[in-house]
């Protein structure tokens, strides 16, 4: 912890050292400190997005095209799966196994009920595995420290 802010200049930053010490960021060493492990979107966006971002200054729609790309693999790194929509059934009113003129269940057409389960099937065979394959490889170290602040 020494080291780390010495080298950053930072050992006078009282802040910074509170978080250090904290319990989320040991938490957060022990879960992400191994230098061989699974990459993922976090590890990605440290190692490479900042020196994207730095290409981009001035480019006000690269930028923009840059942070709708971010965007979206956030959002698909949060959401995997897409939603399935839920809909509600109405509770049946008081009484209504009394009622006389009850409509029977409708026939089902074998033709409609096969398309659907066709349909289903096709999206399951193009939607993203249900666990992803973990590969373990070096994490990339990514900028340093000075390259995040803003000129």
């Amino acid at each position: 912890q020494a080291a780390f802010l010495g080298q950053r200049g930072l050992t006078e930053d009282d802040f910074l050292t509170k978080v250090l010490e904290g319990m989320a960021f040991a938490g957060f060493v022990t879960e992400r400190g191994a230098p061989y492990r699974p990459i993922d979107l976090f590890d990605e966006l440290v190692a490479y997005e900042v020196k994207r971002m730095k290409a981009e200054e001035g480019n006000k729609q690269k930028i923009l095209r840059h942070i709708k790309e971010l965007a979206e693999k956030l959002y698909k790194n949060e959401n995997p799966y897409p939603a399935v929509t839920m809909h509600k059934v109405q509770k049946p009113a008081e009484g209504w196994h009394l009622r006389l003129q009850q409509k029977p269940f409708p026939h089902l057409d074998e033709g409609t009920v096969q398309w659907i389960i066709d349909q289903a099937t096709a999206k399951l065979q193009t939607a993203p595995p249900a666990v992803r394959a973990e590969k373990k490889c070096m994490v990339p170290s990514g900028p340093p420290i000075g390259a995040w602040g803003t000129g």
